[in-house]
């Protein structure tokens, strides 16, 4: 087995107790997610890892930092965004049943583990900033960035005859 998410295990298999502490910085492979924003292909990974030898397996702890792109979910300016993720598996010793994560030729692959745990933490949604009014429904410009004559929202013709009993601030009468 080999790749840059392959880590041998070998000096502490069925060693319960034993532990050994890894920092690699990978390129990601390939493009991670599916949504607006995603991880691309070739984005610096920096994955601090913790492998602890118990009865069952390899357990393994740690965390991964990098920054995934894309574009706002209201005014789809464009984006990037640090993101870290915790992520904890164990990687069971071979046996008679079949298991998610397996400790194969004294090595544990990491690749499937912090890909699925990278993608979970992107956001569904991403934004901007928090209060991001997102584009005019008419014009399709930014309402961030339209002009700074206040554009009054037409009135809906059957609340216009409430329009009377109020003066032009808008206080009622």
């Amino acid at each position: 087995m080999s790749g840059p998410f392959v880590l041998p295990v070998r000096d502490i298999v069925r060693k319960p107790g034993e532990m050994r502490e890894h920092r690699i910085v990978v390129p990601a492979p390939e493009r991670w997610g599916e949504g607006i924003v995603s991880v691309e292909k070739g984005r610096e990974l920096d994955l601090d890892v913790r492998l602890e030898s118990v009865h069952e397996g390899i357990l393994v702890t740690g965390d991964v930092e990098t920054v995934y792109e894309g574009v706002c979910g209201r005014c789809l300016r464009d984006l990037a965004e640090r993101v870290e993720v915790e992520f904890q598996e164990l990687f069971e010793y071979p046996g008679q049943e079949a298991a998610d994560f397996e400790v194969q030729d004294d090595h544990v692959d990491l690749e499937n583990l912090v890909r699925d745990a990278l993608v979970l933490a992107l956001p569904f949604q991403p934004v901007c900033q928090p209060d991001c009014p997102g584009l005019d429904p008419n014009t399709g410009e930014r309402l961030a960035e339209s002009s700074g004559a206040a554009q009054q929202a037409p009135v809906d013709p059957r609340w216009a005859a409430l329009q009377e009993f109020t003066d032009p601030n808008g206080s009622a009468r």
